[in-house]
């Protein structure tokens, strides 16, 4: 049982080892969905992530004869830090297993707190039957990353100190994988305020509680696709759902490019780094119905590994219209490439890359293919470039673009 009394514990045991992460008002964010909006900046953790919450109340919890067994769980990543981070302090060993598909910053950070990483199966839902059965078969103590009410607890320790930040707030957004944290932050929340709306996003390509909750029990997906790799799960917890299915308000989905485009936002605006997963809070500001609210979005974590980053960066860019491709046909004479880039020039456009053909056709009159990568300020100036062009004499040609 989630009880009051369980939260006021955990909310005590977890500031052993968490960070004060106190709300962040956006003014960015609030004039973009007319509500007034506050980040609570989890990835600002030691380990990235609010997991550390749960696994390390859990683990407080847990008798030193289920501790000396050593501990055991399966993780995208976040999960995973959070229970290596807490058998560290408590002195016993931990096995993770995870995806193969986890970013590799999480599978080295993890490793980094003396865990012990197998990298077993495609998603998470692989990882976690494979993790029971070497529990079973080693004797480890298992624990949950979501479906265990006292993980849940510890990540509910979250509501209490948005809470005690904004005791007015009217709505809080939330992310979901498995409904572990969605489960605790809505829980505690409607036993401090029943008028609090509580929000669970999701990505749409794996949206196993919205599933659920139409269903009305726990329902499998067939396949989950999703950058938001912290919350690529198949199947809602069933010892949460419950939880769910009473205090969840309404579930938002949305699509991995809206992620991409928060990513960006988050960067330029708060200089913070947020994973996929944490930003599902972030882009669904925009799909907010209500006006004039004070919202707090959950930022659950912050571990992003440089090479996902840049390729979220490159396609946030490219949606934007702040890099984009194009090609035109030259005449073969001296001159021709000055007058594309003159054209350039007049609308203060900043070409990345150049590629200049002569090989693409015998027509002497139109032999040469120029294809230019830019940088722009926006669909706006990038249309004013494009106009340049064309009035120059040139036809330009959209293109992929890729950096």
């Amino acid at each position: 049982m989630l009880t009051r009394e369980a939260f006021e514990e955990a909310s005590q045991i977890v500031r052993q080892v968490t960070e004060d992460t106190r709300l962040v008002y956006s003014d960015y964010f609030s004039s973009q969905c007319g509500n007034k909006v506050w980040l609570k900046p989890e990835n600002m953790q030691v380990t990235g992530a609010y997991k550390i919450r749960g696994a390390y109340y859990k683990v407080s919890t847990m008798s030193e004869e289920d501790r000396k067994k050593g501990l055991i769980t399966a993780s995208a990543g976040n999960h995973a830090q959070g229970v290596a981070y807490a058998a560290r302090k408590y002195g016993c060993h931990a096995t993770i297993v995870m995806p193969t598909t986890t970013p590799l910053i999480k599978v080295n950070r993890t490793r980094s707190y003396g865990a012990e990483v197998v990298l077993y199966g495609d998603v998470y839902d692989e990882s976690c039957a494979y993790a029971l059965k070497l529990a079973q078969e080693k004797g480890y103590t298992f624990v949950h990353p979501f479906d265990d009410p006292t993980v849940a607890t510890g990540q509910g320790t979250i509501m209490m100190e948005i809470f005690k930040d904004l005791p007015l707030v009217e709505y809080v957004l939330v992310p979901v994988g498995g409904g572990g944290l969605a489960t605790g932050v809505s829980t505690l929340a409607k036993m401090l305020n029943p008028n609090i709306k509580v929000i669970g996003v999701e990505p749409s390509g794996a949206a196993c509680l919205s599933a659920s909750l139409k269903a009305g029990h726990v329902v499998t997906l067939p396949t989950v696709s999703t950058i938001a790799d912290g919350t690529a799960v198949k199947t809602p917890g069933e010892h949460v759902f419950p939880y769910l299915q009473k205090n969840i308000d309404e579930v938002i989905t949305v699509d991995d490019d809206e992620l991409i485009v928060a990513f960006l936002d988050m960067v330029e605006n708060h200089k913070m780094i947020v994973e996929n997963s944490g930003l599902l809070t972030v882009a669904a500001l925009r799909h907010l119905k209500v006006r004039d609210k004070r919202v707090v979005s959950v930022l659950s974590g912050g571990n992003m590994d440089v090479i996902t980053m840049s390729s979220v960066v490159q396609r946030g860019l490219i949606q934007r219209d702040r890099i984009f491709t194009f090609s035109v046909m030259l005449p073969d004479k001296p001159g021709s490439l000055v007058k594309v880039a003159t054209a350039i020039a007049q609308a203060q456009g900043n070409v990345i890359r150049l590629a200049h053909n002569q090989f693409v056709t015998t027509n002497r009159s139109a032999a040469v293919k120029l294809t230019i990568t830019l940088e722009a300020f926006g669909t706006e100036h990038k249309e004013m470039i494009l106009k340049k062009v064309r009035e120059a004499g040139f036809e330009p040609k959209m293109e992929d673009a890729a950096l």
